[in-house]
């Protein structure tokens, strides 16, 4: 009995080594970026206000998060009269449909003021499959009626 109780605990183990072997795994792209606005109100008083942005992607199942952290600051002539700060991280769709093994980067345009037609613009993503010759480019633009557009295609190797 005792050696089936072993036996049984020894499988147990190895599964569950097994699943950890497959755990998801994420790794932060290699893009991020920061941009700052500064704004004077009533009463000389001085506010900043700084935003980046960063995204994390499962290189297992191609799923990622696009995170974002701001913080603005305001002040007079002698002192910082508030500091806020906001963020957190929104889950965004599978690029793939199956699981593999995937690299994967994004960008941005900046804030509204410069490229965008609808709204705060868009970010493009790109992911590729590191076991086979797959690359997906997906680019992403606010409609400006509520809803973001997203478009993926598939590259050809010529």
């Amino acid at each position: 009995m005792n050696h089936v109780v072993k036996f049984c605990s020894g499988i147990a183990l190895f599964a569950l080594l097994g699943t950890l072997a497959q755990a998801d795994e994420f790794k932060l792209s290699n893009n991020q970026r920061i941009s700052c606005s500064r704004g004077l109100s009533a009463g000389k008083l001085n506010t900043a206000t700084c935003k980046s942005y960063a995204y994390i992607f499962n290189v297992n199942t191609s799923e990622y998060f696009r995170c974002q952290v701001s913080l603005a600051l305001t002040r007079d002539n002698k002192e910082v009269i508030n500091v806020q700060t906001d963020g957190g991280c929104i889950k965004r769709p599978r690029i793939f449909d199956t699981d593999s093994n995937y690299s994967f980067d994004a960008a941005e345009t900046e804030p509204p003021n410069t490229n965008s037609f609808f709204g705060s613009g868009g970010y493009s993503v790109w992911a590729s499959d590191n076991t086979t010759r797959k690359v997906r480019g997906c680019i992403i633009i606010s409609s400006g009626l509520g809803s973001d557009i997203s478009k993926c295609l598939d590259m050809t190797f010529q």
